[in-house]
């Protein structure tokens, strides 16, 4: 039977009607729904999908790159349909439709903001790949990578350096300490920085909170490492044989193109998220039962603005130039779609505290006295983020400690400074612990660098950023 217009906007009404209903009685079963009902077998989904992350790429690289899409949302429906039989549909759309519009949907928005305005900055030239050159290169990406997100910091700056080094013999190093730095560390100042950052923002964390706190031991790891590296390098730019007799491409004036999205569009995209943590006019919008303050829907608006008018004001050249295309922004979209819905059950067992199936997480982050221990949350936070993706590891462990943004800003302070520090921090210990790290791998690869195998930068890590670690642990979090 052909469906007419009149009956296809028929179906539509009547589809939406029926979701209103699942809706209206999703919210009136929420005050009867106890998370501590929950068994651990809810936490399946999501370790599925962070496994799913982990592992895919790595083992089955082919089916995973045609097929994540499938995986992400075979996940979700995985813990979403037994949610419905159980509690019902009303329920589990309220609950989907929540996490959507509260979380995911600024978050997505935020990260394509970035994705598309860095992706229109273009550094043209070349220096020469020097130990002073080099650990400039660093000290800079691990500035700028608070402000344009480690990503944004990674991609605009990894090939220019790959430049620089392309007449010398050892560039592993090179790249190594770039990931440490650029990719990671760099990050954790501002919301901007990287995704745990921004989430914890969205739950409420100030937007300078993060860059008061956090500068002592971002400061700390950032001058050991670059006095590392320049050790380092230096020894390897001594050696005899380090330079090529041909350099592939020889020393040239450096230039920036698309210095609209660095000089506009950047430090707008910085001013609307600022403003949306400093104004607040108090009034709300109900979006499918979930509110929304004012300054964040207007943050929201203004950041896709911001987008559109970078696609349209950056010439096609520099895109071209930087390899800018929406594949990784799609993947990452869809990939974490599944992790917020899939995290829902997790973050809900944590808030029952003692009472919930995680209770023995509970009580190894808890001191005898009943106080949150620092140091565990730190160590904790970053072994996962070292193998599952750091942003929804932050979430757990932010809302383990409590979930109120008010009393980890002020009373537990040095508890959300670990929590941020192991999920920004350690997402450096292994390829798969932060997004710009594969892809940084993937683009030294691209160049002919012989990229450390996933356990032999874990060699990388193990030796120099374990260290490390625990010198911040004494010095910031015992």
């Amino acid at each position: 039977m052909v469906k007419t217009p009149g009956r296809r906007l028929a179906l539509a009404r009547r589809a939406l009607g029926c979701a209103a209903l699942l809706l209206a009685s999703g919210q009136a079963a929420a005050a009867t729904f106890d998370a501590s009902t929950l068994s651990l077998a809810w936490a399946v989904p999501f370790v599925a999908i962070l496994l799913a992350i982990a592992l895919g790429p790595l083992l089955f690289a082919n089916f995973w790159h045609n097929h994540f899409g499938k995986v992400s949302a075979a996940c979700a429906l995985a813990f979403l349909v037994p949610f419905a039989v159980l509690f019902g549909p009303g329920q589990a759309l309220t609950t989907v439709l929540h996490t959507m519009v509260a979380e995911y949907v600024p978050f997505i928005i935020l990260l394509t903001a970035l994705f598309t305005v860095t992706g229109g900055i273009h550094i043209k030239g070349n220096l020469h790949g020097t130990p002073l050159v080099n650990t400039g290169i660093l000290a800079a990406g691990a500035g700028m990578a608070s402000v344009m997100g480690t990503t944004g910091a990674s991609m605009l700056l990894i090939r220019p350096l790959l430049r620089a080094n392309d007449a010398r013999r050892h560039k592993v190093h090179v790249v190594v300490f770039f990931i440490f730095l650029v990719s990671n560390i760099g990050g954790s100042l501002t919301p901007l920085g990287d995704p745990p950052l921004f989430l914890g923002f969205l739950k409420g964390v100030d937007f300078f909170w993060t860059t008061k706190h956090m500068f002592a031991p971002m400061l700390v790891s950032t001058v050991v490492l670059l006095v590392l590296f320049f050790a380092l390098d230096s020894w390897y730019f001594s050696r005899k044989e380090e330079q090529l007799e041909y350099d592939p491409t020889p020393d040239s004036p450096l230039r920036l193109e698309g210095l609209v999205n660095l000089l506009v569009f950047g430090p707008l995209i910085i001013l609307a998220v600022l403003v949306s943590g400093i104004w607040k006019p108090g009034v709300e919008f109900n979006v499918f039962g979930t509110p929304v303050p004012s300054q964040g829907l207007a943050r929201d608006v203004a950041l896709i603005v911001l987008i559109g008018l970078s696609l349209r004001f950056t010439p096609k050249a520099i895109r071209q130039a930087n390899h800018f295309e929406w594949g990784p922004m799609k993947e990452v979209a869809k990939l974490f779609a599944g992790i917020f819905v899939t995290i829902v059950p997790v973050l809900a067992i944590l808030n029952a505290g003692s009472k919930g199936a995680l209770a023995p997480l509970v009580a190894l982050v808890t001191t005898d006295a009943g106080q949150p221990d620092s140091v565990m949350y730190f160590w904790l936070t970053g072994a996962l983020s070292s193998f599952l993706d750091n942003a929804p590891t932050y979430l757990v462990f932010f809302n383990l400690a409590g979930g109120d943004a008010q009393v980890l800003m002020h009373t537990l302070t040095t508890t959300l400074v670990a929590i941020s520090a192991g999920a920004v921090f350690m997402g450096a210990n292994t390829y798969i612990g932060n997004a710009p790290n594969f892809m940084v791998k993937a683009v030294a690869e691209s160049r002919g660098v012989k990229m450390p195998s996933f356990f032999g930068y874990m060699l990388w890590s193990g030796g120099i950023l374990l260290p490390l670690f625990v010198l911040l642990t004494v010095l910031f979090f015992r």
